[in-house]
């Protein structure tokens, strides 16, 4: 019986008068390009309660290697490795430094700033990540193939930015009205 109330709920959660998918591909030196994050800016959106995300240590490295999220998120940074880590920013964004802390712990950072956040770990230097956080509800990460979906976006116009690590920012306007496709290239 359980299971018939959640289905009834998912299907009369109500969706945006006018909501869209935008779609979309990005392509670096002609490939496919993943961990690309895309959004679009929206003044006046709807606010959500706060969320949380995880930026797991595993195989002293972080998963996923970039991530996105709406400005307020606060991410865990658990340590699923045998070792300790020190998850730390020094850079642009959120400065941070969670300090040593062993295997099976968690530590946590509410990102309360739009930027590009650069996560590294201070023990062990090959570990890198990303933390972009956005003031937009409306944002995607490509995937392998390069593709990305920004659902549920109101129909109209809006400028939309790209990013990925080692290029400039992207800047554009785009069209969602449920047909529209966004395919970005970077040279």
């Amino acid at each position: 019986m359980r299971n018939r109330w959640i289905f009834a709920l998912l299907v009369l959660a109500p969706i945006p008068a006018g909501a869209a998918e935008l779609n979309g591909s990005v392509q670096a030196a002609g490939k496919s390009t993943e961990y690309a994050v895309v959004w679009l800016d929206a003044s006046g959106a709807p606010t959500s309660q706060a969320r949380q995300a995880v930026l797991d240590q595993r195989n002293l490295s972080f998963e996923p290697r970039v991530m996105a999220v709406r400005v307020g998120t606060t991410v865990d940074f658990p340590n699923h490795d045998k070792v300790f880590h020190n998850v730390f920013s020094f850079r642009d964004g959120r400065r941070f430094d969670l300090g040593m802390y062993p295997a099976g712990t968690a530590k946590q950072i509410v990102f309360d700033r739009p930027g590009v956040h650069r996560i590294f770990c201070n023990i062990h230097p090959h570990m890198a990540a990303y933390v972009i956080a956005v003031d937009t509800p409306y944002f995607a990460v490509s995937d392998g193939r390069g593709s990305f979906v920004i659902a549920n976006v109101p129909a109209g116009t809006y400028t939309y930015h790209a990013w990925r690590a080692g290029a400039a920012i992207l800047t554009g306007t785009v069209t969602v009205d449920g047909s529209s496709a966004l395919d970005l290239r970077w040279p």
